[in-house]
């Protein structure tokens, strides 16, 4: 699991809070100054920070919670993840089987909770949607609607959510075959932005719900469906066992970058 920071285009706060920082900022930089004090040396250094905020645009503490209210820009309506924003994760396993036939099962929206542990259901909407229902943390209910807006059969599929859903997020699934000519290579590259942001990440990290680790297992249970020919592997492999033989036999992997 990646955190993703950036140095460099990351405003997060509208002109208007960048006025009321520079402002306020001013103003206690100057009071503080003044007072020759440890008291006034503590406001001028709230000062100089606001001053901060100010020039650069980007509030750290907006950015540790997710918030955001600078507008997207050029391309909000096909963004879900700001890229300042967000966690990316990116895993990969081989399975032996055709590239068309891992595709052609994924593509079935509804198959995913199959081997998607948290994902209790998936509605096909049609036109490339769907609306989505999985367990968050500590037992709670996440939704949300997502499109597909990229797809080459037997290559990939990339979908984004919807305005509205209770985690926004974005990624791909690419299918490639293996190197050694045998099977397929099937990549999950997510970047998402959790409620809380970097600090809900956490405290989700805390709950047992570390996207890294539940998207390792999930493609570890389509390596099992798929390759054992039928949709039996949860009656056949008990939740102990199966977690238990993916930490052994999953191959880590850094994923390739994602090429819209």
């Amino acid at each position: 699991m990646e955190f993703i920071t950036h140095s460099r285009h990351a405003t997060n706060i509208t002109p208007a809070e960048r006025f009321l920082s520079a402002f306020g900022g001013g103003l206690l930089l100057t009071t503080g100054l003044r007072k020759r004090s440890v008291p006034g040396f503590a406001l001028a250094l709230v000062g100089g920070g606001l001053l901060r905020r100010a020039l650069t645009g980007h509030s750290y503490l907006y950015h540790a919670f997710g918030i955001r209210t600078a507008p997207k820009g050029q391309g909000a309506q096909t963004i879900s993840v700001p890229y300042e924003l967000g966690i990316r994760v990116d895993q990969c396993i081989k399975i032996a089987r055709p590239r068309n036939e891992i595709y052609r099962f994924w593509s079935d929206f509804t198959n995913l909770p199959r081997f998607m542990r948290n994902v209790k259901s998936v509605e096909d909407l049609g036109d490339g949607r769907s609306h989505w229902v999985a367990r968050g943390p500590a037992g709670r209910n996440v939704e949300w609607n997502a499109v597909v807006h990229n797809s080459s059969e037997n290559e990939m599929i990339a979908w984004r959510t919807l305005p509205g859903s209770d985690v926004d997020h974005a990624g791909s699934v690419w299918f490639r075959d293996a190197g050694d000519g045998h099977g397929t290579e099937v990549t999950v590259e997510l970047q998402y932005n959790p409620p809380g942001g970097a600090i809900g990440a956490i405290v989700a990290t805390m709950w047992g719900a570390e996207p890294s680790q539940q998207i390792r297992s999930d493609l570890y249970r389509l390596k099992q469906l798929l390759e054992s020919g039928h949709g039996c592997v949860y009656q056949s492999l008990g939740t102990d066992e199966v977690d238990e033989a993916e930490l052994e036999s999953f191959p880590a992997s850094d994923a390739p970058a994602y090429h819209p």
